[in-house]
């Protein structure tokens, strides 16, 4: 059986549950024994570590034309297992404090007084 793998961040909505709220029983168990479920880390941008990483793999390994999928497969699989043997990590930078002074017209204003 083929399986759909599934990342998706850590939201309490998010998980083989949902899939009982959304279908019959049968059919919500069918589904799940499909989906191979990965969440993404709870701390730190997930998407943006993601991201870079395709760009490293863009500027490092696909530069070049490739006359083949099978060539860019095995391109990917080799910088992919070099990338992993030198262990490198994203350095994640951009801290809450950075975030509430970037971002600071997306969290909620507190009022200074109550009004009645």
């Amino acid at each position: 059986m083929e399986k759909i793998v599934l990342v998706q961040d850590n939201l309490n909505t998010h998980g083989v549950w949902s899939l009982y709220q959304a279908f019959e029983p049968y059919e919500a168990q069918r589904l799940a024994q499909r989906i191979e479920w990965h969440y993404t880390p709870k701390h730190g941008s997930w998407l943006n570590m993601a991201e870079i990483e395709l760009s490293v793999l863009a500027r490092q390994c696909l530069q070049e034309r490739m006359e083949s999928q099978q060539n860019v497969e095995q391109q990917v699989l080799s910088w992919h297992k070099r990338r992993n043997a030198q262990q490198v990590k994203v350095e994640w930078r951009f801290g809450v404090q950075n975030a509430r002074c970037k971002l600071k017209r997306l969290y909620p204003k507190t009022a200074t007084r109550l009004e009645h």
